[in-house]
């Protein structure tokens, strides 16, 4: 019998394929909250990350698209200011 990752979600891109994803950290940003969630089928050795907006009502959370552009790009900036703290630290 497969194991059962928790972590595992589906999500659906904009051209309606499914794509299952692991969700990899959340993190915090001005007050929000954001996933972000890497493909989890795929056999490349750096996957593409996928951010998306991580919402929580009572005891149920779910993961929204970002549809405004200056929302997404100043989170992927700090994303990838986490990045490259990350890798000065080594």
């Amino acid at each position: 019998m497969p194991e059962e990752n928790d972590n595992l979600i589906e999500i659906v891109d904009e051209d309606g394929t499914t794509i299952k994803c692991e969700l990899y950290d959340i993190i915090e940003f001005e007050d929000k909250q954001y996933a972000l969630l890497v493909e989890a089928d795929s056999d490349e050795e750096e996957p593409e990350v996928v951010l998306m907006r991580y919402l929580e009502e009572g005891e149920e959370s779910y993961f929204e698209t970002i549809d405004n552009d200056e929302e997404f790009e100043k989170v992927s900036q700090y994303v990838e200011s986490l990045e490259e703290e990350g890798t000065d630290e080594e």
